[in-house]
């Protein structure tokens, strides 16, 4: 491996990284701070994709980000009402609309599976010529991820934004409260997929096409990075571990590149990525476990001795 090729493979990770990092700030939303599965993430990602992918066919590359994100939203909140209203179990809605998802993308994209955005306008475009042009990627997509991370954190710290971190740690201490968690839920899971359903979008114009299938697996790759970053970089704030998550997302990416490099088939990564996720979320019982086991050796060490 050159130099050359080292400092490509590191580029690119982190140019990918950083546009994964906004869906993976919305599975930390459902995921880690609504404490909710969420199975949509799978249906918003390429729903965000194919908007941005029939607006830049059209000229509205910019537009085509902000409908992503909005539309992406919408999806959530379905999933939300389909959980709090006909209180179906959260797992099971988010599949649901998953699989209603991906009906409703080939819709969007024209009954096609893929839409290549060659020669087409998108929000990159306008710094090809710049002196920055080889960087723009990771400029640009840092910038939009910096003002999400902002945006974010600001708002978990107003009332609501806690009251939305209360209800995925105890829920119904928050219900006898007086608050309704029903909207928490609902604006939790909006801003999860829409965030989402963003970074689809930004991914489309990124590697100039949109396909129906770029989305499986989405939920598994968000949840190895949230807990990659959580495991690598701590929990000790807010801040600090919205900052995790995004060093994660690019950490899992550059793990991923590494890993083709030295000769992984490609077919074997989102089967790396479920082992990461397992062995990670096993975490917590195998150090009980351990624990267990150890009191119970010093117990019976104590008796032995009386």
């Amino acid at each position: 491996m050159t130099l050359a090729s080292l400092i490509a493979i590191i580029q690119g990770s982190v140019e990918m990284g950083i546009i994964y990092a906004i869906m993976t700030l919305g599975v930390f939303l459902s995921f880690r701070t609504l404490n909710m599965p969420d199975m949509t993430v799978d249906g918003s990602f390429v729903l965000g994709a194919a908007i941005s992918a029939v607006l830049c066919t059209n000229g509205y590359p910019v537009l085509g980000l902000i409908i992503a994100f909005f539309v992406g939203c919408g999806a959530g909140s379905i999933t939300a009402l389909l959980h709090t209203k006909l209180k179906i179990q959260p797992l099971l809605a988010g599949i649901l609309m998953m699989l209603a998802l991906y009906s409703i993308n080939i819709k969007v994209m024209g009954n096609k599976s893929n839409i290549p955005l060659n020669n087409k306008p998108t929000i990159f475009t306008p710094f090809e010529e710049t002196a920055v042009a080889d960087y723009i990627y990771i400029i640009l997509g840092f910038a939009i991820l910096l003002g999400i991370l902002a945006l974010l954190f600001l708002f978990l710290r107003t009332r609501l934004g806690f009251v939305l971190r209360a209800t995925g740690d105890n829920e119904n201490m928050v219900r006898a409260l007086g608050v309704n968690t029903d909207i928490t839920k609902l604006i939790g899971l909006a801003l999860a997929n829409g965030l989402t359903a963003l970074s689809g979008a930004i991914i489309a114009q990124y590697q100039s096409f949109a396909d129906v299938g770029m989305g499986i697996g989405m939920v598994t790759i968000g949840l190895a990075s949230v807990i990659i970053g959580e495991m690598i970089f701590g929990t000790r704030s807010l801040l600090h571990r919205l900052t995790a998550v995004v060093l994660g997302a690019v950490t899992y990416r550059l793990v991923i590149a590494f890993a083709l490099e030295l000769g992984m088939p490609a077919t074997d990564l989102k089967l790396i990525s479920a082992i990461i996720v397992a062995a990670a979320l096993s975490i917590p019982a195998v150090r009980n476990h351990i624990n267990f086991t150890q009191k119970r050796i010093a117990a019976a060490k104590r008796n032995k001795g009386v």
